[in-house]
């Protein structure tokens, strides 16, 4: 291929914690380059740092003087050689200025490049570019709304959503269902974004009412080349926060999941992009779909994606940022070679409204068997810290059809120990028994409804 230019890193570092800078970690091992880790003094007993084949310490517990600090981060990097950055996922991750401050100081950053971050990242922007690549969108303001906030909402038609122009985690995002309530659900949703990215710009999208959240992992490398996998199923969800994931969708036929591919694809075309990232679409009833964002980072729950595709998503991301073409197929990508779930296991009290439950970890019997894997930095001893997030394992579980997945679901999670701190299991095991979910019926507010079910259980037992 002409104007190729291939550069193999020998060091990264890893500008994360825990569970994905051990991943990130255990890639860089395989493909024999060494790896550098960064820790807070919060974070000096992690298994990511006991792991890597160097480690810095960045600063205090609190992110903002830790891993969310640009300058300690570079400094990091440079002071101990690094050729490149990986970001892993949250923090930096989807930061621009953070990206180009890698790239200014001479190393490469295993992402796309700060103008598409910038580009994507400002979800207006992404959804014009969708309209461009001929992506379906839901209706909306097709940009931030202003003075005429009232006008714009009428002509889209209640019910909306409003949705802050930066970030995400379901952070600045408010359902308005009524016109009456709209300036009260602004102002909220413009306060939350203030206060979670400095920015309290909005933008209105239509509320698709009991969608399924559905969203396509996508690679592309700097030589015009993309690739699309099969969807993930991110529908279970509590306040907008995924719990499980899975694919192959149950409500996906192989005719739809061609047509997600192929619109990824556009959208990801369209906006030069490099790297790889996941396109998030809405799915109503119906089964007709509309973008929503993109996500310019690796996802939590990529290895989903991993187990069905059979491809190490991580070694994808430094082969294209070194300058590697892609070595894969769409026919190759897009396969589905098995099916898979992911179960997130938090350290949180789901029976006291999922509070965090931070603590030292007395007892750890992993789950194992045949189509289990286990993402986590857990180890007997350790205490888990109070400052950052719950997410303390991914239980990744694979069969060769859905039945078998549940069911080995269900034994993977029976025999998963965790002793000194409440987790989310006994919650996973209540969705594997929810007979919407079962069947394949789930919708994004499944959960909610869920747990509105079992408060009114209680209620009524007093």
């Amino acid at each position: 291929m002409a104007n190729v230019k291939i550069t193999p890193f020998k060091k990264v570092l890893i500008a994360n914690r825990g569970e994905i800078a051990l991943r990130v970690i255990r890639t860089l091992k395989e493909m024999g380059i060494a790896s550098v880790a960064v820790y807070s003094e919060a974070d000096r007993s992690s298994l990511h740092v006991r792991m890597a084949d160097e480690a810095v310490c960045i600063g205090a517990a609190r992110s903002a003087d830790s891993y969310l600090n640009i300058d300690a981060l570079v400094t990091a990097a440079k002071m101990t050689g690094a050729d490149a950055v990986h970001p892993g996922y949250g923090f930096l991750s989807e930061n621009a200025d953070f990206a180009e401050a890698v790239t200014k100081a001479g190393m490469t950053f295993i992402g796309p490049t700060a103008a598409a971050i910038r580009l994507l990242g400002v979800k207006s922007k992404a959804r014009e570019i969708a309209i461009k690549g001929g992506v379906a969108i839901t209706p909306g303001s097709n940009g931030i709304v202003g003075k005429n906030y009232r006008e714009v909402a009428r002509k889209i038609g209640f019910p909306i959503m409003i949705k802050a122009t930066l970030g995400g985690g379901g952070k600045g995002m408010r359902a308005c269902m009524q016109e009456k309530d709209l300036d009260r659900m602004l102002k909220t949703a413009q306060a939350e974004a203030k206060a979670n990215f400095g920015d309290e710009r909005v933008y209105f999208e239509k509320l698709v009412l009991n969608p399924r959240h559905i969203e396509v992992q996508v690679a592309a490398d700097n030589y015009g080349n993309a690739v699309a996998f099969a969807e993930r199923d991110c529908s279970m969800q509590r306040r907008h926060q995924k719990l499980l994931e899975e694919s192959p969708s149950p409500f996906v036929t192989p005719t739809v999941r061609k047509k997600l591919q192929q619109a990824a694809i556009k959208l990801v075309k369209a906006a030069k992009y490099r790297g790889v990232g996941t396109v998030e679409f809405l799915m109503a009833p119906n089964k007709e779909f509309y973008f929503m964002e993109v996500n310019t980072r690796l996802q939590v729950e990529h290895p989903v994606t991993e187990a069905v595709c059979g491809q190490d998503l991580v070694r994808m991301q430094i082969e294209i940022a070194e300058g590697q073409p892609l070595h894969i197929t769409q026919a190759q990508a897009g396969a589905v070679r098995c099916h898979a779930i992911e179960h997130r296991i938090n350290a949180e009290d789901s029976e006291r409204n999922f509070i965090p439950c931070p603590g030292t970890v007395e007892e750890w019997i992993p789950s194992g068997g045949l189509g289990i894997r286990l993402d986590s930095h857990m180890y007997i001893g350790y205490t888990i810290p109070t400052y950052y997030d719950s997410l303390i394992a991914k239980l990744i579980v694979t069969a060769d059809n859905r039945e078998a997945l549940l069911a080995r679901s269900r034994r993977a999670l029976g025999e998963f120990v965790v002793g000194g701190v409440k987790t989310t299991i006994p919650f996973h095991q209540k969705i594997l028994n929810n007979a919407d979910f079962v069947t394949g019926k789930a919708d994004t507010g499944l959960i909610e409804r869920m747990l509105s079910a079992e408060k009114k259980q209680h209620e009524s037992q007093k």
